[in-house]
């Protein structure tokens, strides 16, 4: 029903009405990016696509990759209107932590989520990530306001591949 691809610049168009879209469903959570050309090239950025039409349904970003005796990194991701709510985002995050896992190499994959948001918590837990604090003041959202997160996190021990 889904897979992940990287972006490409002639994605800009269907990106910025992506975001344009989904305000209703982002607000107060996140906000589109100041500058869709860096976003488009950001490394660890990945397209979630429906199958058979390709449309973008949603993105993923690994950042803050530590290697060494770390092999850690931190996940964002956005779901797009009307697509929220379908369990998209269930199958394209088990798609992101075998690229994680098994691509990347990583050990741990951490994501910061905000306590009131309902639906992002129920995403990862169900993913298999765990809570581990509170970060206070965490994130200055869309630089204007910051913003108190939960730390939830998985590690490639307790990681199970979905067929």
């Amino acid at each position: 029903m889904v897979y992940l691809r990287k972006p490409a610049l002639g994605d800009l168009h269907e990106i910025r009405l992506a975001y344009a879209r989904s305000l209703s469903i982002h607000h107060p959570w996140v906000c589109a990016p100041s500058d869709f050309n860096s976003y488009l090239q950001q490394e660890g950025r990945y397209f979630l696509c429906k199958r058979g039409t390709n449309e973008i349904i949603g993105t993923f970003n690994i950042s803050g990759i530590i290697r060494g005796n770390f092999q850690s990194a931190y996940l964002g991701y956005e779901v797009f209107h009307p697509h929220h709510g379908r369990g998209h985002m269930r199958s394209g995050l088990a798609l992101l932590l075998k690229e994680a896992f098994e691509v990347l190499n990583l050990h741990r994959l951490e994501a910061n989520v905000q306590p009131e948001n309902a639906a992002s918590i129920a995403l990862v837990a169900k993913a298999g990530f765990v809570k581990e604090g509170f970060s206070r003041n965490y994130l200055r959202i869309g630089g204007v306001e910051w913003k108190d997160h939960e730390r939830w996190a998985i590690v490639n021990e307790v990681w199970q591949p979905r067929d």
